[in-house]
This record gives C-alpha cells, sequence and structure tokens, in this order.
C-alpha cells in the first residue's frame, strides 16, 4: 500500500462522517464561485462582442491610426493564441496598406505570460468543474433522490457566497480599479515585463486600462446573474418538491383564503 494511500485511510478513519461531511459541505460552497468565475472570465476573453465595444467605446482606431476591421483581426489572433499551443504570439494586420507585426519583443514575452495564467484559469474552471459532478454524482448515487434537497440547500448558499464576494470585488473596482489592477498584475506576473509605455507598445494603447474594467464589469454581472439563480433554488424546491409533507401542504390548504 502506497504512503499517499495510507495517509488518507487514516485521515478518513479520523474523521466522523458528520465531519467529512461538513468538509464537503464547505468545499462545495467554495468550489462554486471559483468556477463560476473562472468560467466567465473564459467567456469573456473569448467574447468577440467585447473587443468591438472596447475599439470603439475607448476609440482605439484613432488611437493607434489602425482601421476598426483591422483591430478585430488582431483580436481574433490574440483570442486564437490563447486557444492553441502555440508558445509565441505574431499578430499580423494591414497598417496604411502595409501587413507587418504589430507587438515588440517585450509584448510578446508578456503576452506569453498572460498565455500562461489564462491557461491556469482554464485548469481551474476544470478541475472545480469536475469536483463539483463528483459530488452530484456521488450524492445522487449514495443517498438517491434524498440528496436533492441538501443539493437545492448547497446551491443556494453557494449562491450567496458567489454574490458576497463578487459584490466586494465589483465595488472594490469601482472605488479604486487603479489600486485593484496593480494588485493583480503585481501578484500574478512574477516579471516587470507588464510595464508597458503608451508612446512605444502598440499591445497597451490598444488595450487600455479602461478596456479591462469593462471586462471586469461583465465578468462582475454574469456572476452576480449566476449567483442570484442559484440562490432561488432551495426557495423553488421547496415550492415545487414532490416529497413535500403532506401535512405541510394540507396546512398551506387550511391557510388559503377562499
Amino acid at each position: 500500500m502506497s504512503v499517499c494511500r495510507r495517509i488518507v485511510i487514516s485521515v478518513l478513519n479520523y474523521i466522523s462522517p458528520r465531519g467529512l461531511r461538513l468538509i464537503i459541505t464547505a468545499l462545495f460552497i467554495a468550489t462554486v464561485p471559483v468556477f463560476l468565475i473562472s468560467t466567465n472570465v473564459r467567456v469573456v476573453i473569448n467574447m468577440t462582442s467585447l473587443y468591438s465595444y472596447g475599439f470603439d467605446r475607448f476609440d482605439i482606431p484613432t488611437s493607434t491610426g489602425i482601421e476598426h476591421t483591422e483591430l478585430m483581426s488582431a483580436a481574433d489572433q490574440i483570442r486564437e493564441y490563447f486557444n492553441n499551443d502555440e508558445d509565441l504570439l505574431d499578430v499580423r494586420i494591414f497598417q496604411r496598406g502595409i501587413r507587418r507585426s504589430i507587438f515588440n519583443d517585450r509584448e510578446i514575452l508578456h503576452m506569453r505570460d498572460v498565455k500562461g495564467l489564462v491557461n491556469g484559469v482554464h485548469a481551474v474552471q476544470i478541475s472545480t468543474g469536475f469536483f463539483l459532478i463528483a459530488v452530484v454524482v456521488i450524492g445522487f448515487t449514495v443517498y438517491r433522490s434524498q440528496f436533492a434537497p441538501s443539493l437545492a440547500e448547497l446551491a443556494s448558499l453557494s449562491g450567496l457566497t458567489t454574490l458576497g464576494l463578487v459584490i466586494l470585488v465589483g465595488l472594490s473596482s469601482l472605488i479604486g480599479f487603479d489600486r485593484l489592477f496593480l494588485a493583480f498584475h503585481l501578484i500574478s506576473f512574477s516579471n516587470d515585463l507588464w510595464q508597458l509605455d503608451p508612446g512605444t507598445d502598440m499591445l497597451i494603447t490598444i488595450f487600455p486600462q479602461n478596456f479591462f474594467f469593462a471586462a471586469t464589469m461583465i465578468i462582475a454581472g454574469l456572476s452576480i446573474t449566476q449567483a442570484l439563480l442559484l440562490t432561488i433554488i432551495k426557495p423553488l424546491w421547496l415550492k415545487t418538491a414532490p416529497w413535500r409533507p403532506i401535512q405541510d401542504r394540507h396546512m398551506l390548504l387550511t391557510h388559503r383564503k377562499p
């Protein structure tokens, strides 16, 4: 028997069934917001309408001298880069009738770091999604239909947790996005390649800080919507569940107005 297996068995023998259920419950509730946010980050990264809106809203064609259609071509190439196995980004567009690369070596190396971050988000999404599915499958396998009300409760609690977390981050973004954006870069990157000069680096001119603020608000909006949907699962279940005791239904009938 391997050492890891012995450790797992020892831990499971030490933890009571009730303790194990509490641990799984806490992990489930904590995992849902991570799964939702990581999923929404990936959705927004691949959202064509965001790029089109950002280029128009922040007048990027004027500040870069690149036509909107070519900017969208650059955005398409960046999205493709995030979803393929290429190590380095090479965005080529037509500018003043000449097809050329628009990013310098520093920007290309930074985008490699960004791709690593995007891949990390993808890995988090997959792993947390797998955990949530595993809990649901095992729950219904072990407890059958009796697991349904517990799942409804977990969903609602997870929704409330997500709602609180996203509102906190959203308010922080509205109050001081500059500081939040700086902290994100300091935590996420181990070098200074992200410190670009808008006077010489096209990447920061095409994607100014306001663009990322808009993306953050979209992620927050999607997450809040999903969280609200999760919070109403328990009330809906209690209202429509077929397992509800007959006496409870009778009480509702006796209090019904004529």
